[in-house]
């Protein structure tokens, strides 16, 4: 993980919200297709929805935070799913605590 990157992604306000949101998302959104959203993550759809933004938007904002290490993503079918990676903002976190 490159701190410089991490901390690119998420110095914006709706990516850091993002990440907040996949934290808990059966608390911020509803299923999608009847996937398990703790198991599987959520859909680009529900996320450019709650945004309020477009697609094209939403995606690369989840972009940056994939390649900055911070979520991962399932496809199934047509659709991509995302959630957070917990072990990699444990890592975050663990750099904060130890080399700053």
């Amino acid at each position: 993980m490159n701190p410089i990157e991490v901390f690119k992604a998420i110095s914006n306000e709706s990516r850091l919200q993002i990440l907040q949101w996949l934290k808990e998302p059966d608390v911020h959104f509803k299923p999608h297709e009847g996937v398990d959203m703790k198991e599987v993550g959520v859909c680009v759809s529900q996320i450019t929805d709650k945004l309020n933004m477009t697609q094209s938007t939403a995606s690369q904002y989840l972009t940056i935070l994939q390649r900055a290490g911070l979520i991962t993503t399932k496809r199934i079918g047509k659709f991509t799913y995302y959630q957070r990676d917990e072990e990699a903002i444990k890592h975050l976190a663990r750099y904060m605590m130890n080399d700053m």
